[in-house]
């Protein structure tokens, strides 16, 4: 049988000053009046609603912490924020016949849709206002109502709702990269030859001190990182080993990391030095990456003739010249169309699963399985 009453930690995990674990359901007041005894001597249930009542946990000897009765079936406990203290009073309160839960589960049952479960989740995990402003929209319904007036477009037997389904499907389809990046940062990995400025840009870029910047080539041997923000999308740049030939054991091995950071990155910047010619060398990294953004860095220092180099950006990472274009340039490359107030747009990996499957269902003319595919979003 399912316990009536369920607990859960409503505060991140990790040390803290104070800890709150919500207990909630039918017997939640009676369940808490059990384990918490007053200082006061007052009995929990003539406690005012939202009332703070001081007292020890579980007996008189017990763990001093604070209770507050906000309704008769939702009761806040707040406690040392210690990980011993808070596991502790969870297990007194599954002794004492509550369900734990963690706060994700405890709002899914809550939820009124599995979206909107998903969508708060989510939300909680969302770094920049913009990310939680798109999200908030799918917590209110803006998927929600999408996919099912898609859905109402599959059931109909003529060929221009099919094709509205269609176009509908593809539009979110487009969204999945920028879904995915709501909750996490898009990754944009600088690589170049050794010492043409990838740390000073990436310092630049950030607008703080956060990668070693040194005239020795090969001082970055290892990839750092830095997170920030670029017009309200959630970044994380990544600073990598100089990229070239060598015997040197450790440089060999950051350029190995470098390699591999490229390949696994949102987004690629290829770092040349602009006050140089243009060599075989950096022909041949822009070849190895062509999708990539080029940037002329050091283009404070003596000119050279700009048209013997590839179009890029020129760059100073000393003077800050070009970084604005550079930040415009990166933030089209990740969000070209980023979606309008209220638009619908997946979030969660069995969105992304979903729609994906529910596109190549319409493209072989299943009509079923694509509305299938999308109900189980919902």
């Amino acid at each position: 049988m399912t316990p009536r009453t369920k607990a859960a930690v409503l505060t991140p995990e990790g040390r803290g000053a104070v800890a709150t674990v919500l207990v909630e359901g039918p017997d939640a007041t009676q369940t808490v009046a059990r384990l918490f005894h007053s200082a006061a001597g007052k009995p929990l249930a003539s406690y005012p609603l939202g009332a703070i009542a001081f007292g020890r946990w579980h007996s008189a000897e017990g763990e001093e912490l604070v209770v507050s009765r906000l309704t008769d079936d939702r009761i806040e406990i707040h406690c040392h924020g210690g990980k011993a203290a808070v596991a502790a009073i969870l297990d007194s309160l599954r002794t004492a016949g509550c369900a734990v839960l963690s706060w994700s589960e405890l709002l899914a049952q809550r939820a009124g849709d599995r979206i909107q479960s998903q969508a708060a989740e989510a939300l909680a995990r969302a770094t920049t206002e913009r990310t939680a402003a798109i999200l908030l929209d799918q917590f209110n319904g803006a998927l929600a109502s999408a996919l099912r007036e898609v859905m109402q477009w599959l059931g109909n037997n003529d060929e221009a709702s099919h094709a509205a389904a269609q176009s509908a499907i593809a539009v979110l389809e487009s969204r999945i990269a920028l879904g995915r990046h709501l909750t996490q940062p898009f990754r944009i990995v600088l690589a170049g030859r050794p010492n043409v400025g990838k740390s000073s840009l990436v310092n630049a870029l950030v607008g703080y001190r956060r990668s070693i910047v040194f005239d020795q080539p090969g001082t970055t041997r290892d990839v750092v990182t830095a997170a920030t923000a670029l017009d309200g999308w959630p970044v994380e740049f990544a600073d990598t080993a100089g990229i070239r030939a060598t015997q040197e054991s450790l440089e060999q091995q950051g350029v190995v990391r470098a390699q591999a950071s490229l390949a696994a990155a949102d987004l690629r910047v290829l770092v040349f030095d602009g006050s140089c010619d243009w060599s075989p060398a950096d022909r041949a990294l822009l070849e190895s990456w062509p999708d990539a953004v080029v940037v002329h860095n050091k283009a404070d220092l003596h000119a050279v003739d700009r048209s013997t180099r590839p179009p890029g950006i020129f760059t100073s990472a000393l003077t800050l010249s070009g970084i604005d274009e550079l930040i415009q340039a990166l933030v089209v490359r990740l969000a070209p169309a980023p979606p309008a107030p209220g638009s619908a747009v997946p979030f969660h990996e069995s969105h992304f699963q979903a729609i994906t499957l529910a596109a190549e269902s319409l493209a072989r003319s299943d009509l079923q399985a694509a509305a299938a595919a999308l109900q189980s979003i919902l």
